[in-house]
């Protein structure tokens, strides 16, 4: 339904043109009615009905005023001018001012009826061009930003747009950073809304982020250091100890770019997300973002060779041998390190289950009368070329090196609490976790904990935490680093929770400890 006002000093005259026509029938219905000049531009600026029947002279101000100071404050609708034929000069004035229709009183039915007919079809076209203007202008724009985020636009076409028109597609920022988002919880909104509730946004008119499907991916253009700000809280809330706890199961995943000061080096952030969307296999257990501080120095991307599988499969079978859990464990962790820069995941794989079919190899050729329950050869290709991570699959060779030393040896719960302190000790700096830890030792991590615990007499995480902060303190006494250093050194990738932790166990602030140790 249009809208129509109607506007006229007496009001006979205005109940007469209520019912003189079917408003309905017409498609309009009536929005409101005024007798002077004053409340009618009020209602026309307020309402901003989509026809008003103005009567030209009309109290406190004249009809032809009232559209010109509507027309300057940007009001675009329809006029019907009343008149009587003594004010046909007036009515003039009006119509150059894009008024319409001039109807004289008294009002004929027949002809005002034609006149809001014909208004009527003139908004329809109006209203259908708009609609498909604006959709050509979201398909042009949609275009527009799918070639800026993948480097496809001429950068020479993005710095001939004025500031106006970047402005009218709602990309002007100051900052920008490119994020790919994958979705696993089948709870959470798809696409731009399940991230918006992720960063606990409303993202209303895209004014927070962009939002496309590119690459096979959920593509998120972050505009303003607004948005920019909260992305890094949450991902600051992915660092915290309880968030990554609960991260056993991910239910998304998150790569993301620099942040960049310009629409023409977007497409840089972007690449730099999409290479870490494609690296993922390489990510840690629980781990749910990938950002541009962990983009590998250099990437090898010739496969590692039969020189490097000799090596590690001689290495691994010798320390199997001799029952040593602890370099069984250390050389696998230095194994994962060293491949983690390859950028061909499928050689990974290869290289993987070469090592392992070697090293079965050699184990039965040495305990030829041994009973170790091996799986089939194919079985383990299946089971390798399945994982989607490559921790899964060092966890999975590590499994087997367990079942190897327990089918072969005869190894006891002391020796096996030794090697794991021999590993804590030269790995703390690393993202250690029982429930990655026990596997390499063939461990379930709650039972592993039960007995860790009554062997030192706490917990894994509190002993790992106080070789940290021991550690910690010897680095504050060098002075040759500043205390968020030292944090990343020992294993803390959260300054303020290093902080917390460095308090709880030496009852100072590390500023306050490093400043106590000059004195004494």
């Amino acid at each position: 339904m249009y809208t129509v006002l109607i506007a006229d000093d007496e009001q006979n005259i205005r109940e007469g043109l209520k019912y003189i026509i079917d408003w309905a029938a017409l498609g309009f219905c009536i929005c409101g009615e005024a007798s002077n000049g004053e409340d009618t531009l009020r209602l026309i600026l307020d309402k901003k009905p989509n026809l008003v029947l103005l009567d030209i002279r009309m109290p406190k101000i004249y009809g032809t005023d009232i559209i010109r100071t509507a027309r300057e404050k940007g009001y675009d609708g329809k006029f019907i001018i009343l008149s009587g034929y003594s004010d046909f000069a007036y009515a003039q004035t009006a119509v150059r001012y894009n008024a319409g229709f001039y109807l004289t009183k008294p009002i004929d039915e027949d002809e005002l009826a034609e006149a809001v007919e014909k208004i009527a079809r003139d908004l329809t076209a109006e209203q259908n061009e708009s609609e498909n203007i604006a959709l050509l202008k979201t398909k042009a724009r949609n275009v527009i930003l799918q070639e800026i985020i993948t480097g496809t636009y001429d950068v020479s076409h993005i710095s001939l747009l004025s500031p106006g028109q970047i402005e009218e597609m709602k990309l002007s920022a100051k900052i920008y950073q490119a994020v790919i988002y994958e979705n696993y919880d089948a709870l959470r909104p798809e696409g731009s809304q399940g991230f918006a509730e992720l960063l606990k946004i409303t993202n209303k008119n895209n004014l927070s982020f962009e939002y496309l499907e590119e690459d096979g991916g959920n593509v998120i253009l972050l505009k303003g250091q607004f948005a920019l700000g909260k992305f890094q809280d949450f991902l600051n809330g992915c660092r915290q100890e309880p968030f990554r706890q609960a991260a056993a199961s991910p239910s998304f995943f998150l790569s993301y770019g620099h942040p960049v000061t310009s629409l023409e080096e977007v497409c840089l952030s972007y690449r730099e997300a999409l290479t870490l969307r494609n690296r993922k296999f390489f990510c840690r257990q629980g781990q749910l973002t990938l950002g541009y501080d962990e983009l590998p120095g250099h990437m090898n991307c010739l496969p590692p060779d039969h020189t490097v599988l000799t090596q590690y499969c001689g290495k691994l079978t010798d320390y199997l041998l001799s029952f040593n859990r602890g370099m069984v464990a250390e050389t696998l962790f230095e194994l994962e390190s060293l491949l983690s820069h390859t950028g061909d995941i499928s050689s990974v794989r290869l290289f993987l289950t070469d090592l392992y079919l070697n090293i079965k190899e050699k184990i039965n050729l040495t305990y030829p009368m041994a009973d170790i329950p091996f799986p089939s050869n194919g079985a383990a290709v299946s089971h390798i070329g399945k994982c989607s991570y490559l921790y899964e699959i060092i966890r999975y060779i590590s499994e087997m090196a367990e079942m190897i030393i327990n089918a072969t040896g005869n190894p006891s719960r002391a020796t096996v609490l030794d090697d794991i302190v021999y590993y804590i000790n030269h790995n703390y700096q690393n993202n250690l976790k029982l429930e990655s830890i026990a596997p390499l030792f063939g461990y379930n991590s709650a039972y592993l904990g039960k007995i860790f615990n009554k062997h030192f007499g706490e917990s894994f995480n509190s002993y790992v935490d106080h070789k940290r902060i021991e550690q910690s303190q010897e680095l504050l006494k060098e002075k040759n680093m500043k205390v968020y250093e030292i944090a990343e050194a020992v294993g803390y990738k959260n300054v303020d929770y290093f902080h917390k932790k460095f308090k709880k166990y030496v009852g100072l602030s590390p500023a306050e400890y490093r400043k106590k140790y000059e004195i004494e």
